[in-house]
């Protein structure tokens, strides 16, 4: 089944169509377009564990971060309080959204609450889905976006979570991009993987359509958020060496939504990113090797700072 807010795979018909030709990604153009449960170890890798490279001895680490008493409360996001080095992405403020939340698969109640999200109503949250052996998709964009905070943070960005590992479901989509808000974050990237059917594979990037409804108006974001999005899409696929989804985007690994809460409710530039299809066995097997999610966190990281420092 699909996760997230995606409902289960249907031809896509009505679409609309890529606007504009904005940069080549691995020999194929890249176009700028205007719930399976929880599961047990990960098979083949130990602990979740970050992989950094040589940094500075007073950078923050993972470690350091460590869940709250007010697990499953209002969430203001996780960020660090140790001191940051300086760098390129000194003054910059980015949100790291984790997909869903290993807990939510005991919390259905909760996470199946309506939300409002600009243009109509949709569940709080979802589980997620999971790789054929158990593999979670919360536990991976937990570890993804831990590192992905690590490597920001080596760069001088302030980077806040909306959750990490410190409440015992959720937060609602709408929520998460209040978090964004709140922060008035130069960037925003939710982070996600797919459950769509095997030979399905790649990964793809989405982006926020021109939404105007309720509580939701993207006008301002549609241009950044697509900026953002060709950014992170290459060099994603540069440094994973990941092709461009064979089944979502017709192969520009974009995607223009409006069925997103996380993406209608944001007034800051932001994106989800697909990084592979859980259910397809060769998608599954880079998803759950950890020198591949580091890989993953670099690629996501590099196409930020490649927009910050624009």
């Amino acid at each position: 089944m699909r996760h997230h807010e995606l409902p289960p795979p249907t031809p896509r018909t009505g679409r609309r169509r890529p606007v504009s030709v904005a940069v080549a990604l691995a020999g194929v153009c890249l176009t700028a377009a205007g719930c399976a449960g929880d599961g047990g170890p990960e098979p083949g890798a130990g602990p979740e564990t970050v992989s950094r490279p040589a940094s500075p001895a007073h950078s923050p680490t993972p470690s350091a971060r460590q869940p709250s008493a007010s697990a499953g409360s209002p969430s203001t996001g996780a960020t660090s309080t140790a001191p940051l080095p300086r760098g390129p992405l000194t003054g910059r403020t980015v949100v790291i959204d984790p997909g869903h939340n290993p807990g939510n698969r005991d919390h259905t109640r909760e996470i199946n609450k309506q939300v409002d999200i600009g243009t109509g109503h949709k569940e709080c949250d979802t589980t997620g889905t999971a790789t054929d052996a158990g593999y979670a998709e919360a536990r991976f964009t937990l570890d993804v976006s831990r590192r992905l905070r690590t490597l920001l943070e080596e760069q001088g960005a302030k980077v806040v979570l909306t959750q990490d590992g410190d409440r015992a479901f959720g937060p609602c989509v709408d929520e998460r991009a209040r978090i964004g808000n709140k922060e008035r974050a130069d960037a925003v990237v939710s982070v996600h993987a797919d459950g769509s059917a095997a030979g399905n594979r790649g990964f793809h990037v989405i982006l926020p359509a021109a939404v105007d409804g309720g509580a939701a108006d993207t006008a301002r974001i549609v241009a950044p958020s697509r900026e953002l999005g060709v950014r992170i899409a290459g060099n994603f696929a540069r440094v994973t060496g990941s092709a461009p989804s064979n089944y979502i985007g017709g192969n520009t690994a974009l995607d223009t939504r409006g069925d997103l809460g996380g993406l209608n409710l944001s007034t800051v530039p932001k994106v989800f990113i697909e990084c592979g299809n859980m259910r397809d066995p060769e998608d599954a097997a880079l998803l759950t090797d950890a020198e591949w999610r580091q890989k993953a966190a670099l690629g996501i990281a590099e196409g930020i700072g490649s927009y910050l420092k624009k």
